[in-house]
């Protein structure tokens, strides 16, 4: 009895320690205001020209600004425009699938799984494939007419060439501040690591999805997110950090979500509360994940309900979200385990690798 009393105190210290311990950081803070402006500038544009509505879809393209690496010019502008291009696949793809219900789940399981690959197999670090999920979650409950969909296209490939002006800048100025890391090599495209783990990371995400659409949650694009966050740690206890992190964070960022739509926002007081938010969420990230959950949750919600604001209960909306990321978060935590369990690779991996070429299957 007194051997487990030890254990498990040893492991809630653990834990705690986990949840204390702040990250040294050697980010310079022209980077979080490189990240606001290429996220807050088409919010601007649109509150100008009365589209908040447009500016909200370019400011998704934004977003392709927070995969900058810290590498040689050449390589993190090649890496960067990649990226541009997946991130208006995925919203294309998830705007197209809000015409077809039934072929929502399957859109972003293959969304997921596409964009996990590529990730995988060309070494793009943190965030990782999450931000073009998110694009592909909000852009399928995106109400738009069929024949509004190159409109919403083109401007979210607006806003990712904004993103990449504002990156070939901002680059040219930080190299002479700081000298860039060397371009990583590709990583080895094993069949586990690129193709086993990233279908079944794009299976969990579907089947939250799937859930929440049975439970018949509205604007259910936080679910998936919060799945993909949490099933994308690199260990089952990197899961588990992560979905503690993610849950408390958003539990106190809902709270801060809340107190801020109950203030008379309008259009400019919107886009300047979100530049300020992505400020602080590039500039806590990488010292604590759980601190920047707290305001990236109320960034999300703002950005994908900006447009429609004061029509319907704040309290509401604020419950929906909480139901959101716990539903996403269980998904994830079992997605997590079942990735981390040398017996679930193996009985369903067999098989899987018989769908491949040998030379993936190594």
């Amino acid at each position: 009895m007194h051997g487990k009393r030890a254990e498990l105190k040893g492991l809630l210290q653990t834990q705690w320690r986990h949840l204390v311990t702040i990250n040294p950081s050697d980010r310079i803070w022209q980077m979080p205001f490189a990240a606001a402006l290429a996220t807050g500038l088409p919010l601007l544009i649109g509150a100008y020209l009365e589209r908040m509505d447009y500016g909200l879809v370019s400011l998704l393209g934004g977003l392709v600004f927070l995969y900058l690496p810290n590498t040689p010019l050449y390589h993190r502008m090649v890496m960067l425009m990649a990226c541009a291009f997946a991130m208006i696949g995925c919203y294309t793809l998830g705007v197209m699938s809000n015409f077809f219900p039934p072929l929502m789940v399957p859109a972003l399981v293959f969304a997921t799984i596409l964009v996990t690959m590529l990730c995988r197999f060309y070494g793009v670090g943190i965030p990782g494939s999450m931000f073009f999920i998110m694009a592909a979650s909000i852009g399928a409950y995106t109400p738009v007419e069929m024949l509004q969909v190159p409109l919403m296209v083109g401007l979210i490939g607006m806003g990712t060439l904004l993103a990449c002006l504002i990156a070939f800048f901002y680059s040219l100025y930080s190299l002479r501040l700081q000298a860039p890391n060397p371009a990583p090599p590709l990583p080895r495209p094993s069949f586990d690591f690129v193709v086993f783990d990233s279908v079944w990371i794009g299976l969990f995400v579907g089947l939250s999805l799937a859930i929440a659409q049975l439970l018949h949650l509205e604007n259910a694009y936080w679910v998936p997110v919060s799945c993909l966050a949490v099933i994308q740690g690199a260990s089952l206890q990197a899961v588990w950090n992560r979905q503690l992190h993610r849950v408390l964070g958003t539990s106190v960022g809902l709270l801060v979500a809340w107190a801020l739509l109950l203030l008379p926002l309008d259009k400019w007081s919107i886009a300047l509360t979100l530049m300020v938010l992505c400020f602080v969420i590039e500039t806590a990230v990488v010292r604590h994940y759980g601190f920047a959950v707290v305001f990236v949750t109320p960034l999300t919600i703002l950005l994908a309900e900006a447009a429609t604001l004061g029509q319907g209960s704040a309290t509401a909306l604020i419950g929906a979200r909480f139901v959101d990321t716990v539903l996403g978060c269980l998904v994830g935590l079992l997605g997590g385990v079942c990735l981390h369990s040398p017996r679930f690779r193996e009985v369903v991996g067999r098989p899987m690798r018989r769908l491949v070429p040998e030379r993936f299957g190594e």
